[in-house]
């Protein structure tokens, strides 16, 4: 039977365990760097200012920052979007999953919880749906100046998404070449090229393969979130970035504006406990103490009102 003895020590045990993680996860998280650069480009200053509007396409910009010390490695960039709910009911249910496992069938009847991203001018969409249709379409690229000279960083794309997703949930038509399987069909009206043509540089990473394509099918829980990009692994900046001057060049196509939505870059390392999250370190916090005090409260109580042993 639970007893003072027994619930009273466990509730101080095991809050000091929850202070113990909380405070490391605390340290460690703020011992994470993280470079945020906003180039939502609304403001008439920022390098991406005519870039926001939305009648000019295929547009560019660039935005220019400097590094003081060593950005310690490995290195992952990461795109924001803020105030943009993937969370909706309706907007999450949209896609077929029969079609995204490599069904043919699928390719040439799509389910009906993609409406209004089924059908185009009397073709079926593949992939179809709200999500793969609003895929996010910037795309990036880094340069190291150094003495004058624009020296271009590396950016890995491999394996950013889950395992489960690549090998699991998504697979492409077992048909070759990958082109054929999308005959009769046509591309979300969002993109630019079909999903056979995601990645024109990798044959492996086209169709629901394509790295970035799985990455933005995990929709987000909340409206403010970022998704992986690249890795920052190879060569010279496998250990970090190295200080000084720096240029990231933005092809500047997802519209925000509409949803006053904000985009972002992100720069970051990570630790034994992933990525820079001091919520997490907070919480174990607040628990531990409150077990802490729950257990002092019942202290006293049971030291105030315990009924007196029997004979």
């Amino acid at each position: 039977m639970l007893s003072a003895g027994i619930v009273i020590p466990g509730f101080v045990v095991i809050g000091l365990v929850f202070i113990g993680i909380g405070v490391a996860l605390f340290v460690t998280s703020r011992s994470i760097t993280v470079l945020e650069i906003d180039y939502t480009g609304v403001e008439k200053d920022s390098p991406c200012f005519k870039c926001s509007d939305p009648d000019i396409k295929n547009c560019g910009c660039k935005v220019d920052f400097s590094i003081d010390t060593l950005f310690e490695g490995p290195l992952f960039l990461y795109y924001g979007l803020s105030n943009y709910f993937q969370n909706y009911r309706q907007y999450g249910a949209s896609k077929d999953l029969t079609q995204l496992s490599g069904d043919l069938a699928s390719f040439k009847d799509p389910s009906d919880v993609c409406y209004p991203y089924d059908y185009s001018v009397q073709k079926p969409i593949v992939p179809c749906g709200s999500i793969a249709n609003s895929m996010f379409n910037d795309t990036f690229k880094l340069f190291h100046i150094v003495k004058g000279t624009r020296k271009q960083v590396a950016l890995d794309g491999k394996g950013i998404a889950w395992w489960t997703d690549y090998n699991v949930k998504f697979r492409n038509p077992l048909v070759n070449p990958l082109k054929n399987a999308f005959n009769g069909t046509t591309k979300p009206p969002f993109w630019p090229k079909p999903a056979y043509e995601l990645d024109p540089t990798d044959p492996a990473n086209n169709g629901f393969d394509n790295q970035d394509f799985l990455v933005w099918m995990r929709a987000a829980a909340l409206p403010n979130f970022r998704k992986l990009y690249r890795r920052i692994s190879e060569g010279e900046y496998e250990k970090g970035l190295p200080a000084g001057n720096y240029s990231l060049e933005i092809a500047y196509n997802y519209p925000v504006l509409q949803f006053e939505g904000r985009k972002k870059v992100v720069f970051s390392n990570v630790s034994w406990m992933g990525g820079k999250n001091e919520f997490l370190g907070i919480a174990y916090l607040v628990i531990g103490s409150l077990c802490v005090v729950m257990s002092v409260v019942m202290l006293i109580v049971y030291a105030k009102f315990k009924f007196p042993e029997e004979d």
